[in-house]
Parts: C-alpha cells; sequence; structure tokens
C-alpha cells in the first residue's frame, strides 16, 4: 500500500510515500521530509498515475462550488448570476482581489504540489543506484513527469509571472525562496516539453488498462500542443507553429464532421456529439481528442473521480426551479447556474448559422417538460430573474444527467483538455503573430468549413479580417465553455481590454475595478511571509 507525497504550499510541510510491511505495528517516528524511495517499474507507475489524481484536483473543488466561475465571470465571455458561491467574487469585482485570496492560494498550492511530485519522479529516476530498468523506459518516465512538470510551470508562469523554480524533491525545509525570472522559466518549461515530445508515446501507443486503450495518459501531441501555447506567450511564433502543424500533419487526428456515437440517431450536431457523456473519448469516436481527462462513474468504479466536479452546476441552468419543469437527461441534468454567458457572447458574438451557436451548442429556449402540468409542450416565458439563472442561455457542453443522482451533485463527466479545434486556433495566432494572414485564415476557415453548412457561401474568412480580436473572438465560438478564458486573455494581454470593451455593467454582478494590475495574479500573502529568509517579491499594484 503506496501513498503519494503531498505538499502544501511552496513554504509548508511535506508528507512522503509509505509502504506498509510486516512490522507495521513498530512505531519508528520518521521525519515529514523523509525521502522517497522508487525502485522498480511498479513505483515509478504509481507514482505517475498519482499526478493524474492531482490534475483532477484542478477542476474539482466542491467545498468551494465557484471555483470553475473564477476562469470565467469578469473576463468577456460570462457573468456572476444571484447564485455566486463566493471563491469567485474578486474576479469580477477586481478591487477584491488582493494577496489573502484563497483561490489564488489554492492556485499556487496545487501547482507546487504538482512539481514536487514530478520532482520526487525525477530526481529517483536519475538516482545512481538505479536498476532493473531500461533506458528507453527510464525515458518514458522522466518525459511523463516532466511533462506534469510543465505544465504546471506553464500556469504559474501565465499567471504570475517569474517564480521560485524548484528543480529537485523538497528534502527539508525551506523558507528562502526568491522569483526566478520570466525567460528563466520559460526555458525550464520549453526544455522539459522538447524533451517529452520526443520520449513520450504516439498516441496510439499509450499503455492499455484493464478498459483497453486508457489515452487519458500523456502522449508527444499534448506536449507539442502546451510547447505552441508557451511559445506564443513566449514570443517564437515560428516555433509555436512548429508544433501545431506536426499535430493537423501526423495524421492521428480529424475534425469530427459527422454525426457519431450514443445520441447520433437523435437530434443534434456533430458538433455538440464530441460533448455527449459516452462520446469524449478517443476510443468512443472522438477523432479530436488529443488530451482528455477520463472521470468514472464512482458508483461503478472505486475512486472514479476525486471530489465532486462542479461544471455542469455552474454552466448549466436552474430550470427546474421554474413550475412546471423537472430535472431531466435532454436538459442536460441538474444546474444551477454561478455563471451566465456574458451579452457579447449570447447576442453579439455568432452568425445564426453557425452550427457552434445551435440549440443543440447553445440551449437558449425551454418548454415545459411535466406531463401533469397544463402547460407542458409549450415555450417557457422569459421573465423577471429567469433569464439570469433559472432558465439563462447556456453552453450544454457540460450537461450530464446521473440516474443515480438526480440531485447532480457529483459529475461524471470527462475533461475535453485538448482538441483539434484549438490546435487550428493556436496556429492562426502563431501565423497571425509572423504577420502570414493568409495562413491564419485559412487556419481559422478549417474550422469554419465544419461550422458553416453553406460554406464558403457562408463563414469564410479573409486574410483582411484577421486580428488578434477575430482570433480571441474565434476561440470563444469554438472554445466556450472549454477553454480556461482566464488564462487565454491573461497570456495574450488582452484581459483588461476586452472587458472594458465587451463586458462592463452587463449583467446582475457588473465586472468592476479591472486594470493592468490584473494581468497578473496577487503572489499569496501566506507564501511571502511564510518565505523568512528571503524576499519573495509580490507583482505590481497589490499589497
Amino acid at each position: 500500500m503506496k501513498k503519494l507525497l503531498i505538499i502544501f504550499g511552496l513554504t509548508g510541510c511535506i508528507f512522503s510515500m509509505w509502504s506498509c510491511h510486516k512490522s507495521f505495528l513498530e512505531e519508528t517516528p520518521q521525519s515529514s521530509y523523509t525521502p522517497v524511495t522508487l525502485k522498480d517499474s511498479l513505483g515509478f507507475q504509481a507514482a505517475l498515475v498519482g499526478l493524474y489524481n492531482q490534475l483532477e484536483n484542478y477542476y474539482s473543488w466542491s467545498s468551494r462550488q465557484g471555483w470553475p466561475s473564477v476562469w470565467q465571470v469578469g473576463t468577456d465571455v460570462a457573468n456572476a448570476t444571484a447564485n455566486q458561491e463566493g471563491v469567485e467574487i474578486p474576479y469580477y469585482n477586481y478591487g477584491e482581489l488582493t494577496s489573502t485570496d484563497v483561490a489564488s492560494q489554492h492556485i499556487w498550492t496545487l501547482n507546487y504540489q504538482m512539481i514536487n511530485l514530478t520532482n520526487i519522479i525525477l530526481d529517483n529516476a536519475e538516482a545512481s543506484d538505479l536498476t532493473g530498468i531500461s533506458e528507453n523506459n527510464k525515458k518514458a518516465i522522466e518525459a511523463e513527469a516532466k511533462f506534469f512538470r510543465a505544465f504546471a510551470y506553464n500556469y504559474l508562469a501565465t499567471l504570475y509571472g517569474g517564480v521560485p523554480l524548484v528543480t529537485h524533491a523538497l528534502a527539508g525545509p525551506k523558507t528562502d525562496f526568491t522569483r526566478a525570472s520570466l525567460d528563466s522559466v520559460n526555458q525550464l518549461i520549453i526544455a522539459d516539453l522538447e524533451y517529452a515530445k520526443v520520449n513520450l508515446p504516439d498516441i496510439e501507443d499509450v499503455p492499455s488498462n484493464t478498459n483497453g486503450k486508457m489515452y487519458g495518459r500523456a502522449n508527444k501531441f499534448m506536449a507539442m500542443q502546451l510547447l505552441a501555447k508557451v511559445y506564443l506567450r513566449s514570443g517564437q511564433p515560428a516555433l509555436a507553429e512548429e508544433n501545431t502543424k506536426a499535430i493537423i500533419n501526423s495524421g492521428r487526428f480529424s475534425l469530427v464532421t459527422k454525426r457519431y456515437g450514443v445520441k447520433s440517431e437523435q437530434a443534434g450536431d456533430p458538433f455538440s456529439d464530441m460533448f455527449v457523456y459516452g462520446n469524449e473519448r478517443r476510443n468512443q469516436g472522438n477523432t479530436e481528442a488529443i488530451w482528455v481527462l477520463e472521470l468514472e462513474n464512482p458508483s461503478s468504479v472505486v475512486g472514479g473521480v476525486s471530489d465532486n466536479p462542479q461544471q455542469r452546476r455552474v454552466w448549466g441552468a436552474a430550470y427546474y426551479n421554474i413550475s412546471g419543469m423537472v430535472i431531466c437527461d435532454s436538459l442536460g441534468g441538474r444546474g444551477i447556474a454561478r455563471l451566465r454567458l456574458s451579452n457579447w457572447v449570447l447576442y453579439g458574438l455568432y452568425q445564426n448559422e453557425d452550427m457552434r451557436n445551435s440549440q443543440y451548442n447553445i440551449r437558449r429556449r425551454y418548454y415545459y417538460n411535466d406531463p401533469t402540468n397544463a402547460n407542458y409542450g409549450k415555450m417557457v416565458p422569459f421573465t423577471g430573474p429567469d433569464t439570469l439563472f433559472k432558465i439563462c442561455p447556456s453552453t450544454t457542453k457540460w450537461g450530464q444527467y446521473d440516474p443515480n443522482d438526480d440531485f447532480g451533485y457529483a459529475m461524471i463527466k470527462d475533461f475535453i483538455l485538448m482538441r483539434l479545434g484549438e490546435t487550428y486556433l493556436l496556429q492562426a495566432e502563431a501565423q497571425f503573430d509572423q504577420g502570414k494572414l493568409a495562413d491564419a485564415a485559412a487556419s481559422i476557415n478549417v474550422l469554419r468549413a465544419r461550422a458553416f453548412e453553406d460554406y464558403p457561401t457562408e463563414g469564410k474568412v479573409a486574410s483582411g479580417d484577421i486580428t488578434m480580436d477575430f482570433i480571441l473572438d474565434e476561440r470563444a465560438r469554438e472554445l466556450i465553455g472549454e477553454e480556461n478564458r482566464r488564462m487565454t486573455l491573461m497570456r495574450t494581454k488582452t484581459l483588461v481590454e476586452r472587458v472594458n470593451r465587451l463586458n462592463l455593467n452587463d449583467a446582475q454582478h457588473p465586472v468592476t475595478g479591472v486594470s493592468q494590475t490584473n494581468l497578473l495574479l496577487p503572489i499569496p500573502l501566506d507564501e511571502i511571509q511564510l518565505n523568512k529568509d528571503a524576499v519573495l517579491d509580490q507583482n505590481p499594484g497589490y499589497n
């Protein structure tokens, strides 16, 4: 029996792995910094699988149910509603975003937990006395760990700028961290991902589990997609384009352009099929899937999901609060609408013919569905606060109903973390940054050919249409509800301008106080204060 190491914050305490053995009743007090030793493939695989358990924590924090809203409200695409939970308040009321913010502390802690977990694996893989593992196997282990270390550092670099670099597992208390330059952090991220993309397996060769191919494990195309974002963020668009082209030209992926899967005989369209429960994985027919965080129903698979992800409840409308409406699968189960799509998204973003704006992808109308109600089958009228959270228009991407959980507290839907649709958008951005406007238009037109039935009569764009704003608009059209919108706008340094232009005074809880300060998050005050033997500088504008 093994336990995975957890580190609470950069300057916090550490608990190490341990194993049960025949003398388990003997008391042997050990330091919380006792070194972790991995000696065989089983040990390394257990540690690597632990990284995916940690990854789930990025998307699930049920004790703070507004966690998914942190990444969406107060941007250009969404606003908080009357059903806000609280953790998201400083992310639209920016005057309240300070160094004591609990969400920022959570982000910081999650990522340094991940970094320390990966460093334990890497330190053990480089140990001089490691035997019994082939060189190729060792490289694969290191590549998977380095991918996740880069993933964590990219989060930190995007949200905080330069941060402390930790490249070995902590072996004792340390209270003298200093911030490395952003260039140094980027260099580590790029080095890790370049190693990962060479030594991770092809998506067709990811190790199998008892259920067949476990495509959720890291593959080289995941490293390429993340590299493209890092190269864009660090001002190296030609290298970003090189990686997107490698994915697109690999022959491993194709856009979903035809109906497929478990609801293909029902009303819908190819775009909506990708987000149907049971369709999201590559081995379920999703040919766009590059990286899917695969969850399992805990009623059938013990430990199938960590905590209780809140995405369906946050994004979905609370329609069942209207008399004559009952919770059902066809309406995506039970949501509570902790956020609402912005007026810009609902009324200004899409052309009417765009498939991504169809009734199967953004639900804008509700019909009484309780057969015992006199209004059964009639459209529910929009009145008063109903449009704000009860029957607010909403993306259907998170809809999912579990008959074992009618209340809908848990969510068992997979997370599509990377897909080919975004690859084309990253490629267009890289081409735009190089002044290759015709190429950027061609990349975006691949998506628009799917989105518009009458393409190229409808939907086709030309080089003169391509601006950074247009690309960000297209990202919203394609990736609403999927992408971390806050990170996208912080990466591109467009958060403030787009919020001020597209989403001020637009809601029950309007965006206020946004400024250039908010292009970075505050370093958590606890980390600064605990770091007593060196100065951990705060980001400008925060106290």
